[in-house]
């Protein structure tokens, strides 16, 4: 018993004890290193309630596009397979795989020496019986002269005139022949009945060939112009529809797999006469130029509908938008350099610009910055300084170096990355001549990577110091 109280005794000692040096290193982590600032400190690197470096971009007014999305499948606007009318010996293929053609254009060579013979069998058997038609002819002739003189009985002359008739049947039928044998000799050369872009060839040279095979000789289809076919919900019929009876030209553009690159921009050709009751979708049919080649049948694409068009609407850059307790917001950066939050009510997105409607009591207005980059460390009335502005001026999504009408009146906005660092240092320093990001650095950074961060662009400099911190 009197050891069980001894060992009691030592433990309660020995966790009191643990507890009093964990505590004291806890304290210690957060008190101030030697640059003043804490280890534990929030922002990039720790940098506490310091400035925080962003990228901003100025709200915009402009036209924004009312697009349907969809996806579809591109489908040849015809389609053909060339078949041999006759059957004969394939003795020539005049065309290459993978070309274009024109209709009309000869694309293979049938033997035509046993067609030619019948031609001409043909022929002989119509000149023997238009012989014969002209005798009987100038026979009956003489019938009816002899008729009228009482020299010879009227059934003579009756006869005679049913065997001109006969004869004259017989020369009709031989000139069939004649034509039938004419149009087998032409169907030896082989034509494109269509327009478009061959496929591989199935039959090769000294083959023979029959009308009833069937695989045919090639594929043709028509990829210019090219069609493709998508389905859109039936919410958007109504709009889509009164588009069409006013016969307003509605755009549709064909994107890749990933949404990438545009490949190409049509106009709708119709749509179907019902809607899909399994899928609540109805089918529409467009029409691409395709004078690039840039689709192929059964190609998967997808397809962006415009329907209409909000003019003069405030946007802002997709990357701007923010989400939180408070709801969908933007940071605005005033004039003294602070940020302030703007909320806002979402409206069409089109590509790298949505339009906002501002239901906060300060509204947003044409030419306001916008934080795009850097506000997951941002709160209210945060300092900031700008190190890329997109341009006002510029495409969708642009950036770059722009109107710095808007921008924070701080004089230490001004990206100095070109200029030279002497030494690395862990300290945040205040010269003007030091490069701001010098204070993100860890302090074992080598000048070596100092003069390698200096060729690097704004967004490829703050990826690559985080990491050197990670590190």
């Amino acid at each position: 018993m009197k050891k069980s109280f001894i060992a009691f005794i030592i433990s309660s000692v020995v966790v009191v004890g643990g507890g009093a040096w964990w505590y004291s290193r806890s304290n210690d982590s957060a008190m101030p290193n030697k640059a003043g600032a804490s280890r534990a400190g929030g922002g990039f690197g720790g940098m506490g309630n310091r400035t925080q470096p962003v990228s901003v971009a100025a709200v915009r007014k402009q036209d924004i596009r009312i697009v349907i999305s969809a996806i579809g499948n591109v489908t040849a606007l015809n389609t053909a397979a060339i078949h041999s009318r006759v059957d004969g010996l394939l003795t020539k293929v005049t065309f290459l795989e993978g070309q274009q053609v024109k209709a009309g254009q000869v694309l293979a060579q049938i033997d035509p020496a046993p067609f030619q013979v019948a031609l001409d069998s043909a022929q002989a058997t119509l000149a023997k019986d238009v012989a014969q038609l002209k005798n009987a002819q100038m026979d009956l002739v003489r019938y009816k002269d002899l008729l009228a003189k009482d020299s010879i009985q009227s059934q003579q002359v009756d006869t005679q005139d049913a065997l001109v008739k006969q004869n004259a049947a017989t020369v009709k039928a031989d000139q069939a022949a004649v034509d039938t044998a004419k149009m087998q000799l032409g169907w030896t050369q082989i034509t494109a009945p269509i327009s478009g872009r061959l496929g591989l060839r199935l039959v090769d040279t000294g083959n023979m060939i029959h009308a009833s095979d069937a695989s045919g000789l090639v594929n043709i289809t028509q990829t210019q112009p090219i069609a493709g076919v998508f389905a859109v919900p039936e919410a958007n019929l109504t709009q889509l529809m009164r588009q069409i009876k006013v016969k307003a030209p509605l755009q549709v553009e064909a994107w890749d797999r990933e949404l990438k690159n545009k490949l190409a921009t049509g106009k709708i050709l119709a749509t179907d006469n019902a809607v899909d009751p399994t899928t609540g979708t109805i089918k529409i049919k467009a029409a691409f130029a395709n004078v690039d080649d840039s689709l192929f049948p059964n190609q998967f694409v997808n397809i962006k509908l415009q329907v209409d068009t909000i003019k003069d609407a405030i946007t802002v850059p997709t990357s701007a938008i923010q989400r939180g307790s408070q709801g969908i917001y933007v940071y605005v950066v005033g004039s003294d350099s602070a940020v302030a939050v703007r909320r806002i009510k979402m409206g069409i997105t089109d590509g790298d610009w949505v339009e906002v409607q501002s239901f906060d009591e300060t509204q947003l207005v044409v030419g306001d910055q916008v934080v795009i980059d850097g506000a997951d460390r941002l709160r209210e009335g945060a300092k900031v300084e700008v190190v890329v502005q997109q341009k006002q001026g510029g495409g969708k999504g642009n950036r770059g170096g722009g109107d710095k009408s808007k921008a924070p009146a701080d004089a230490s906005a001004k990206d100095t990355s070109s200029k030279t660092p002497t030494a690395p240092s862990a300290a945040p320093s205040q010269s003007a001549d030091r490069p701001r990001w010098m204070d993100f650095l860890p302090p074992n950074t080598s000048a070596a990577d100092i003069e390698k961060i200096k060729k690097m662009e704004p967004d490829e400099r703050r990826d690559y110091i985080r990491k050197l911190r990670q590190q």
